[in-house]
């Protein structure tokens, strides 16, 4: 039987920057998928780099500035090995009450909005710049990571669900439907699927075609919804946080509600076209905090639970855990990260 160095289940954004930066480092690896390789959470992001939000947790902060200075180098690494853009743009705009601005968000006055993007109304709050906020295109940025992925020897499986990963004899044994595999180590990067205490949060949100495709060019964050703009001229509109299990039903109610929220703030989105509506499901963990290291299983290892966070804290969380892999100790403190947090319950499989 052929035996691989590392077997990742789960081929997300995760999953597969981790395949590479193990390959880039000499290993051979396979990525398993019980579906169609990267099409769940990671393309159904909206794709903000979010550096500077006041609402990460305390204790992420530093992994997610970590990561988004990675990304610059990130993203042009995946779109030269590929091919192909990924759509990553920096900056983005915040409408908030003076209060609740951030020390790090610069103040743009009523001449400089209007010159940054004179569709955007802000109704009574202030305009901030936030420069430590860059966006991308998850869809694109997955496909470029694919396509990076099995042009460097990696191979990619879908419709390979993993049922079980156990250790045998100094091994990884990894069950999937109907075959058998072996490797030195293993990893769980099945995002919403990757078992207790790892739970799905359903966010929905939409693609709006406005008229003119320029119509706006900066990420926007508003109280009440977020706007992201695609080089097809398309701009998401999101999102909801739900609990609700693995149900991806698109509920209009919610997606007319964003629509009416994004025309708030963009006034000509109200006679844009909704050209598709999704749900997607983040990874959510019982503290808001990845789940990454080894589980109780030697040679079995999670790298999950990155919620609203996933693509990124993709960069930061390959080398994280190709350095654990290899017996390295990580660059950065992860010890908030560990799975025994969590008395046991992690994704053993």
């Amino acid at each position: 039987m052929k035996t691989w160095d590392v077997i990742i289940s789960g081929a997300g954004i995760i999953g597969v920057s981790l395949a590479l930066e193990l390959r880039q480092r000499g290993a051979h690896v396979l990525v398993l998928d019980c579906g169609e390789p990267g099409k769940e959470a990671s393309s159904a992001a909206a794709g903000m780099l979010s550096a500077a939000d006041p609402e990460t947790p305390e204790k992420l902060r530093l992994l997610v500035r970590e990561s988004a200075g990675m990304y610059p180098l990130f993203a042009e690494k995946l779109e030269n090995s590929s091919g192909m853009k990924v759509d990553f743009r920096h900056g983005a705009i915040a409408l908030l009450h003076a209060a609740e601005a951030p020390l790090d968000y610069q103040p743009i006055s009523h001449a400089n909005l209007n010159r940054l993007e004179p569709a955007l109304h802000a109704h009574g709050y202030s305009a901030y710049w936030i420069a430590a906020e860059n966006s991308v295109d998850p869809d694109l940025l997955m496909q470029a990571a694919l396509r990076a992925a099995r042009d460097a020897g990696i191979e990619v499986r879908g419709q390979t669900a993993v049922k079980q990963m156990s250790a045998v004899g100094g091994q990884v044994e990894v069950i999937a439907v109907n075959e058998r595999f072996l490797a030195r180590a293993a990893v769980n990067c099945q995002g919403a699927w990757a078992g207790a205490p790892v739970r799905p949060r359903k966010g929905q949100m939409l693609y709006l075609q406005p008229m003119n495709p320029m119509l706006l060019k900066h990420v926007v964050r508003a109280p009440e919804v977020y706007l992201v703009p695609r080089s097809s001229g398309k701009i998401l509109a999101g999102a909801t946080v739900e609990d609700a299990g693995y149900d991806k039903t698109v509920v209009q109610e919610a997606i007319q509600q964003l629509h009416r929220a994004a025309a708030q703030v963009v006034p000509e989105l109200a006679s844009a076209t909704i050209v598709a509506s999704w749900a997607g499901l983040r990874p959510g963990s019982p503290d808001d905090l990845p789940i990454l290291g080894r589980t109780e299983t030697p040679g079995v290892f999670i790298a999950s639970g990155h919620f609203r966070n996933g693509i990124l804290l993709a960069p930061i969380t390959a080398r994280i855990m190709a350095d654990l892999i290899a017996g390295k100790t990580p660059a950065v403190d992860i010890s908030a990260f560990s799975p025994s947090r969590f008395a046991g319950v992690a994704a053993r499989m």
